[in-house]
């Protein structure tokens, strides 16, 4: 593993290195229902970089990015792009992590996860991004010796709302059963977990609002929200776990600080970074800034802990 992550010049074009997708349930998506709406959307936002916003996902999937042999370090990262539960930032909040981590013999598998709708409809529920986030990280395992992966250092990172979902996958690990009897024998606990700047409380006062009611509706239960905000789901068998954020972030600092406070109440090994500026949504995109530097910090935290 270098001592220096490698950075990613931004982008103008469409990547070339992109794996072809892959069916996360090719025995068919549970409760899918063919006749509703599927007809997923991709936008380009910003004007600096290729950055697609992929939207109304029905059908979910991921990429596999295997870390090459002359480096494979054995570690691997589930990588849960964010989108307020309305899509994902499959580019800068994905690809580019994919990267990051293939530079330091990680392997990594990005997610499209499907997105929520509350009342069910289409065969949709506030479950559905879970239980993709699962069944990838039980697909990884069960390819382990394929890729040159240890079973035992498989994470989970999330941007945002990705972070949320990454936060649920590290707490509500056995919440969902597996239909797949092949992979329902594998773990789905992940063995670490990495939120940038995630969104954790759907508590008013502290959560954003639009993924709450894109993942909950607009008038949950005080019980649902319970049960979705990190704070109060974490035990001591929650996996150690890395957080980095801005003071400025529109998903208020709260949601990483209470859900720090929950893992130091638990005895679970939780390492946070604050920065004073930097807003929200920046990925690994250099400003000049001091949260330009949380990938280093992520780097040193991983060999400390995940690569020994």
């Amino acid at each position: 593993m270098s001592d220096t992550p490698t950075r990613f010049a931004l982008r103008h074009d469409a990547p070339s290195d992109i794996p072809v997708e892959e069916a996360l349930w090719p025995e068919g998506v549970p409760g899918f229902e063919p006749d509703g709406d599927n007809q997923e959307q991709s936008a380009e936002r910003g004007e600096e970089i290729f950055c697609r916003f992929i939207s109304n996902i029905r059908i979910p999937s991921f990429q596999a990015f295997p870390a090459k042999a002359e480096n494979n370090t054995g570690a691997a990262v589930i990588v849960c792009p964010g989108g307020g539960y309305s899509g994902v930032a499959i580019d800068h909040e994905g690809y580019d992590l994919a990267r990051y981590f293939n530079a330091q013999g990680i392997s990594a598998f990005v997610l499209k996860y499907r997105m929520p709708a509350p009342d069910g409809r289409n065969g949709l529920w506030r479950d559905a991004p879970l239980a993709d986030a699962l069944r990838l990280i039980r697909i990884v395992r069960s390819r382990a010796n394929q890729y040159g992966i240890d079973p035992n250092r498989v994470g989970i990172m999330g941007f945002s709302s990705g972070g949320h979902l990454a936060m649920l996958a590290s707490n509500r690990y056995d919440k969902l059963p597996e239909t797949d009897a092949t992979l329902a024998v594998q773990n789905p606990r992940p063995d670490f977990s990495i939120l940038i700047y995630p969104v954790i409380s759907l508590y008013e006062g502290y959560c954003h609002l639009g993924s709450r009611h894109n993942l909950l509706g607009l008038t949950p239960s005080p019980e649902i929200m319970k049960e979705y905000s990190g704070e109060y789901i974490v035990t001591e068998k929650t996996p150690k776990t890395f957080l980095a954020l801005t003071e400025d972030d529109m998903v208020y600092p709260e949601n990483s600080l209470r859900y720090f406070k929950a893992c130091m109440a638990h005895r679970v090994p939780a390492e946070m970074h604050i920065f004073p500026e930097g807003g929200h949504g920046y990925g690994m995109r250099v400003r000049n800034l001091g949260i330009d530097s949380w990938p280093d910090l992520l780097s040193a935290w991983i060999k400390r802990y995940i690569i020994k």
